[in-house]
């Protein structure tokens, strides 16, 4: 639906008393949202590193810049699509890989597939997903999906992985660099709580076969034990019916759920990651790579250097290191670098339609949206994905029309100035 004709349907179902599925502004929609999950998934889903400086940081990089709208050009014709990876998207958005939905909504990545896929826009699949890959794609019919890689410390997992996204029709592999260890999440430390222990978000490790031939190994290993409470109790229960298969006594029997989830913690992520582990990666797929978490310019020139096919800039949300540099602030100088030889992607911070405009114009490729959509799936599952990502499209191609802009190439340093 383009733009206009959907700001006047909204205002023609308001005169039949219909409000909208969602808020439109993200901090009515996080309020929202808040009032549908629980404490500790919100405080998962909203929380940052630290004292969440990043989190201020991502939205005051936008702030430093401003668009300086031309008048009197035809804009009444405005187009928004543009190729990548040889691909043809109606939009330059995407949704960011975000795990565990299954905290905001039974629907979880199923729902998100659903609605991206209506929409023709590209959905990351989570490395931590609520969900399996085959089944999200199963959903999605022809729609373009990637998928996340969060690099274990097994590179036979690593390996099948990857194969999994292939054969569920993939089209390009998101390695996740900026999370090799848990950031110093104050929000998840205050509850003493991290879901993957619950056995949640781990859909796409439990319908593995690498992961669950691993199995036999961790069960016969020792490991620690938490005392026994009857919140421990609840744990347990959950954990258990997480697991895949009938019969919850016959699965608690067999002690594979608990073992499943201590595999997890232990091999998920690997510190000891460097950049010549990536010749693995690209000797184990035909997929274009993208390295996600780029914030350097020497690293750009790095990833130039060893072969991959993008970058997307990203601090992940915040959620890492406090006090780091916005992930727009560092676009500019990460575009510089690359000398345009691979696209530039831009996630962190992004909240409006406006703030996908200013990205495009300082260099990025595409933008990725992420709390926005999660927060839509809580407070109205596919639905209010779909519509958090319709009111994106709209805001951008609104703000790109009054800009001055009918198309994406229209959209470049010269629209923007930068504050004082």
């Amino acid at each position: 639906m383009a733009a206009l004709d959907r700001q006047r349907h909204i205002y023609v179902n308001g005169m039949a008393g219909l409000r909208p599925v969602v808020p439109f502004d993200f901090q009515s929609l996080e309020t929202a949202a808040r009032q549908r999950i629980s404490k500790e998934g919100f405080a998962y889903m909203a929380g940052g590193a630290g004292q969440e400086s990043t989190l201020q940081t991502n939205r005051r990089a936008f702030d430093q810049w401003q668009i300086v709208p031309r008048m009197l050009r035809d804009v009444s014709h405005r187009d928004t699509s543009i190729q990548l990876f040889g691909q043809s998207l109606p939009t330059p958005l995407l949704t960011c890989p975000i795990g565990v939905l299954e905290m905001a909504h039974p629907e979880a990545d199923l729902g998100v597939a659903k609605a991206t896929a209506g929409l023709g826009i590209p959905m990351i699949f989570s490395n931590q997903a609520s969900v399996p890959m085959e089944d999200c794609a199963a959903v999605m019919g022809q729609s373009p999906r990637w998928f996340q890689l969060y690099w274990s410390k097994s590179n036979e997992l690593v390996q099948s992985l990857v194969s999994r996204a292939e054969q569920c029709g993939c089209t390009a592999v998101v390695v996740t660099l900026d999370t090799t260890m848990l950031g110093w999440r104050t929000r998840d430390l205050n509850l003493a709580y991290l879901p993957f222990l619950r056995g949640m978000g781990i859909a796409q490790y439990l319908s593995d076969p690498v992961f669950l031939s691993m199995l036999a190994q961790m069960q016969a290993a020792s490991a620690a034990r938490p005392k026994i409470t009857l919140t421990t109790l609840r744990n347990l229960i959950t954990v258990v019916n997480k697991y895949p298969g009938r019969g919850f006594f016959k699965k608690l029997r067999s002690g594979k759920p608990m073992a499943a989830v201590r595999l997890f913690i232990d091999i998920y992520s690997r510190p000891s990651l460097t950049w010549e582990d990536l010749s693995f990666l690209r000797k184990n797929t035909r997929l274009p790579i993208l390295l996600k978490g780029i914030l350097h310019p020497e690293d750009a020139q790095k990833a130039v250097a060893y072969g991959v096919d993008g970058i997307i800039v990203s601090n992940h949300g915040g959620r890492q290191v406090d006090g780091a540099i916005g992930a727009f602030t560092a676009l500019p100088s990460v575009v510089a670098a690359t000398q345009g030889q691979i696209p530039v992607l831009l996630d962190s911070g992004v909240r409006t339609g406006a703030d996908v405009f200013k990205a495009l114009a300082l260099g990025a490729k595409a933008v990725c949206i992420g709390r926005p959509y999660a927060y839509g799936l809580a407070v109205a599952g596919q639905a209010g994905v779909a519509a958090v990502l319709q009111n994106f499209m709209a805001d951008f191609e609104l703000t790109m029309g009054l800009a001055g802009c009918t198309t994406i190439a229209n959209i470049t340093p010269e629209t923007l100035v930068k504050s004082e």
